[in-house]
């Protein structure tokens, strides 16, 4: 058997399904280079204790790592892992286990591909002696390879009101590119702009936090994980969340047509997720169809 066709077994035979336990003893009953996607926001440091005990921030990366290890082992080569998270205060001071764990991913054989910056529209009010509220988290991007599946095209967003207006009357200035007269290198033609409706987003996601969800101490909104489902695979691609909760990441791939597999360590958790892969149980990999496999 070929590899295209050894991958295409690896895909074609994982169901959805939402197992309970560790990730890191979980992950080893699955083979090789089987996972498009991974998404998730696993437990932050003293965070989720009564859920899932809490890890100390000096801990942090020594418990992660191993987990890590098979997330690079059964991502493809042109797969994504897409990590949510954020660093605490400890006496008065950040503290730096986010940086130290891009660091050691970065040892262990990952690539941080880029940084993406959730900016929480609804975050909640307080008021602290020395900072502000927090109001964005990372989502860290790592590949395997620098060539990685991504399609652009499929989070385009509209252009906005300002082309309408600022369109309608192209001065001499914008129908020319003049390089800058500051002298940084940059230049511009807005008339390029013209007859465009959509355009690249940044890579600042504007999302309010979820509300609704009063069944997990920490569910990122619904929109999250679908942009970057929509942005990093394709229909029938299978979508991994080693810390699923209350399956949110789950929800958003199948919605999208893909296949997804939740892990997680509190039985309570797994029955929800599996209440929401039940109506598509089965259905998500068509008899017949072709799926295109890295």
């Amino acid at each position: 058997m070929n590899a295209p066709e050894l991958a295409y077994l690896r895909a074609s035979t994982l169901d959805s399904e939402a197992l309970l336990g560790d990730c890191l003893d979980v992950l080893q009953r699955y083979p090789d280079q089987c996972i498009d996607l991974i998404v998730t926001s696993p437990p932050y440091a003293d965070q989720r204790a009564t859920t899932y005990g809490g890890i100390k921030p000096d801990d942090y990366v020594d418990w992660f790592l191993p987990r890590a290890a098979q997330f690079l082992r059964v991502l493809k080569p042109g797969g994504s892992f897409v990590l949510n998270i954020k660093e605490k205060a400890v006496h008065g001071e950040r503290h730096t286990y986010v940086l130290e764990l891009i660091l050691a991913l970065r040892k262990q054989g990952w690539l941080w591909t880029e940084e993406y910056v959730w900016h929480k529209k609804n975050c909640y009010p307080g008021k602290w002696p020395n900072r502000f509220r927090d109001a964005w988290e990372r989502c860290l991007h790592f590949t395997r390879n620098r060539q990685f599946k991504m399609n652009q095209d499929a989070v385009r967003v509209p252009m906005g009101d300002w082309a309408q207006t600022r369109l309608k009357s192209l001065g001499k200035n914008d129908v020319v590119r003049y390089d800058s007269q500051v002298g940084n290198a940059f230049a511009k033609n807005i008339a390029n702009w013209q007859g465009r409706a959509l355009a690249y987003p940044t890579n600042v996601l504007h999302l309010a936090t979820e509300c609704s969800n009063k069944q997990h101490s920490a569910a990122y909104p619904l929109a999250l994980p679908q942009w970057f489902i929509k942005l990093l695979t394709g229909e029938g691609d299978v979508v991994l969340d080693p810390f699923a909760g209350s399956g949110t990441t789950l929800q958003a791939a199948i919605e999208l047509g893909r296949r997804a597999i939740g892990i997680d360590i509190a039985q309570e958790f797994v029955d929800r997720c599996r209440e929401k892969l039940n109506p598509v149980q089965g259905r998500l990999l068509e008899p017949g169809k072709s799926y295109v496999v890295d």
